[in-house]
């Protein structure tokens, strides 16, 4: 097998796990504040351990590249509550659906911080955008709960935070992924501490499904991803990450019986048709860097 293949699977492999991160967090049944605090916890052990494990030198850190790591970790984990939360008020399917209008977001921010913006790029914001709204529209005239309308805002405004993780990721390629990764996860320990109550050492405390949230949907899902990325091009690493997005909609149907209806699984194509097209640069004159992708962490 040679580095590309390795890539394939371990890209594949990433985005598996990925897609399965809902499932645990509704299965755990304790608050997201929890969920999450438990996953950074256990995820910034499990990372601690590759890193050691790599003997690589942890990263050089100046007073800047800290505090902009630092600032990346509070998006990190705002991003994880919020599509957390998003998951119980409507459906993981559509709330990842949802979640993957990020690359957009990523745009935007591009465009507010004086990036230009190609008239390709307006396009499949456009066709996103127009997903967002058919997806939305046989809903909103169902007479659906506050609730519901609640879930997509949630899924929205973590799409918002996964950006701004990423843009503040940008700043930083000077320091090895795995270190950002784990100075992020670290700084979630510290933010939700004080949120997150004495831990019950029970029987029917879901402590395996935490454990699995944090070793292997954190630790191990970052080590394959980043492994991944120094192996293959942008444009296959950009595909595979929408594996993530389907196999959250089959676990979500196989689990918890939840599918998306026909107005939203237009809406829901279009968006995701719309990512990819942005993601893989159809359209573009000159080879570029993908979008935002999965590459510093979906969920």
């Amino acid at each position: 097998m040679n580095n590309r293949q390795k890539g394939v699977w371990q890209m594949s492999l990433a985005m598996l796990i990925s897609g399965s991160i809902g499932a645990f967090v509704l299965l755990s049944g304790l608050p997201v504040t929890e969920v999450v605090f438990w996953r950074c916890l256990i995820g910034a052990l499990t990372l601690f351990i590759f890193i050691r494990a790599s003997k690589q030198p942890f990263s050089p850190l100046t007073k800047v590249t800290l505090a902009l790591a630092i600032a990346g970790g509070i998006a990190l984990v705002v991003n994880w509550l919020l599509l957390f939360a998003a998951y119980s008020r409507i459906s993981i399917g559509l709330s990842t659906v949802v979640y993957n209008t990020q690359p957009f977001m990523l745009v935007l921010m591009g465009m507010a911080l004086g990036e230009r913006v190609s008239l390709v790029k307006w396009g499949w914001l456009f066709l996103a955008f127009a997903g967002v709204v058919i997806l939305l529209s046989g809903e909103l005239t169902s007479g659906h709960s506050a609730q519901w309308f609640s879930g997509i805002v949630l899924a929205l405004s973590a799409a918002f935070f996964y950006a701004l993780t990423a843009i503040i990721t940008r700043k930083l390629s000077g320091i090895a992924p795995q270190h950002i990764a784990f100075i992020q996860v670290l700084t979630g320990v510290v933010l939700l501490l004080p949120l997150t109550g004495r831990p019950v050492f029970s029987a029917d405390y879901p402590w395996l499904i935490l454990l699995t949230l944090g070793i292997v949907h954190t630790g191990v899902m970052y080590q394959l991803l980043y492994s991944a990325i120094q192996k293959l091009p942008t444009p296959i690493t950009g595909s595979l990450s929408f594996i993530y997005p389907v196999i959250a909609i089959v676990v979500d149907k196989l689990i918890f019986g939840h599918s998306l209806n026909a107005t939203q699984l237009m809406g829901g194509v279009l968006i995701l048709f719309a990512a990819a097209g942005n993601n893989l640069g159809w359209g573009e004159k000159k080879p570029r860097e993908c979008g935002v992708g999965i590459k510093t962490r979906s969920s």
